[in-house]
């Protein structure tokens, strides 16, 4: 699990405020073929799931969380996953979410990182709600670009094959 990625921030017992944007980093492996991932952010206590972000690129390094009207807690924690093959790449240290207004205890609220995306998540977790944001698809090469005249060759190629196939099976 660790293999895929470490989440530096944020660190264990750190605390969240709602009605404030909050750090997210963490160093990803090289050459480990990941494109994308999806964020997830879970509660132990209520075993509650708020998707956060959807196919966030592998090659940004942090992610700014504004947190609205989240029930507090300290039980709370990011997972970096693939939802669709249910594959988790790393966990966060436990962290606590503080009501709007709270008093921070013995250290001072982590500030946002500039220039990077803002993702804004609200209410109590709750799974059967989509992610808060999606990003822009990722190529994979799964869909030909058809920006490449070798590829609609051998498609079309690929095609005309099958047709005649069929024809030669009809026949």
């Amino acid at each position: 699990m660790a293999a895929y990625f470490v989440i530096t921030e944020p660190t264990r017992s750190e605390q969240w405020l709602n009605g404030a944007a909050n750090p997210v980093s963490w160093v990803k492996g090289v050459n480990d073929g990941i494109a994308f991932f999806d964020v997830e952010m879970a509660r132990l206590s209520t075993d509650g799931l708020t998707l956060v972000a959807r196919n966030v690129p592998a090659s940004n390094t942090s992610l700014n969380i504004f947190l609205q009207d989240v029930p507090a807690g300290d039980d709370y924690f990011l997972m970096f996953v693939n939802s669709t093959h249910g594959l988790m790449y790393s966990s966060s240290a436990r962290f606590t979410v503080l009501a709007a207004g709270a008093t921070l205890s013995g250290k001072s609220h982590p500030s946002p990182i500039s220039g990077v995306e803002t993702v804004t998540v609200s209410g109590a977790p709750n799974p059967t709600l989509p992610f808060a944001t999606t990003f822009a698809a990722v190529g994979s090469g799964a869909i030909p670009s058809w920006g490449n005249p070798a590829q609609v060759w051998a498609i079309a190629g690929a095609l005309m094959w099958c047709l005649l196939g069929a024809a030669w099976t009809l026949w």
